[in-house]
């Protein structure tokens, strides 16, 4: 196994917590700009895994190196599971993370804290440059706040209200965010995949 692992993204925040919630790894974590890759994968898939999966399977290819992908998304139980896999691109390409919020907020103006259910899930594919992949995933239930709060995270996170905490994810400092969170769930069972000796995907 070559000695770093590619981060199949371009999105920093990610990269931010990747490079923290996979710090004990002994790879040293690279993204695709200092490879001077510039391949975009198209998120054509139907489910958070078929995009992870692509999105993996194809850098890991163009890199040679055994590549990190995940795909996010906020399932909202009033919208019967939308954004879903469409989070990212939920208020149209080229909207920001507040264009993609605001948008979120006036599809459940009338809609009562109650009914206000939603859970983050997280599916992360590893592959290697031979085309084997595993996944592993993760989720983190909460409410959809009526407005946004917090500094921390971004995405969706200033609504996503975490009753246990009285707090939205984006309140939460970094460090309770990445143990309680989907990504950190997801991330732990990539880590100790990663960890396993001898390092193989098709294991287990």
């Amino acid at each position: 196994m070559n000695d770093k692992l590619l981060l199949a993204t371009s999105n920093q925040g990610k990269v931010s917590e990747y490079r923290t919630l996979l710090k004990e790894i002994p790879l040293r974590l690279v993204t695709p700009a200092e490879l001077g890759i510039t391949t975009v994968v198209e998120e054509v898939g139907q489910s958070l895994e078929e995009n992870a999966r692509l999105k993996a399977v194809a850098l890991a290819a163009e890199s040679g190196l055994v590549a990190l992908a995940d795909d996010s998304g906020l399932e909202v139980d009033a919208l019967g599971g939308e954004p879903g896999p469409l989070s990212a691109r939920y208020a149209g390409e080229g909207a920001s993370d507040r264009d993609r919020v605001n948008y979120l907020l006036s599809r459940l103006k009338d809609v009562p804290w109650e009914k206000r259910t939603a859970c983050f899930r997280c599916v992360i594919a590893l592959a290697t440059p031979a085309g084997d992949v595993k996944t592993c995933s993760g989720e983190c239930r909460g409410f959809i706040a009526f407005e946004p709060k917090g500094e921390h995270g971004f995405g969706y996170d200033p609504i996503f209200y975490l009753p246990a905490f009285k707090k939205t994810m984006a309140e939460l400092p970094p460090e309770i965010k990445n143990r309680i969170s989907h990504r950190g769930r997801a991330a732990r069972k990539v880590y100790r995949l990663l960890t396993r000796k001898p390092f193989n995907l098709l294991k287990g």
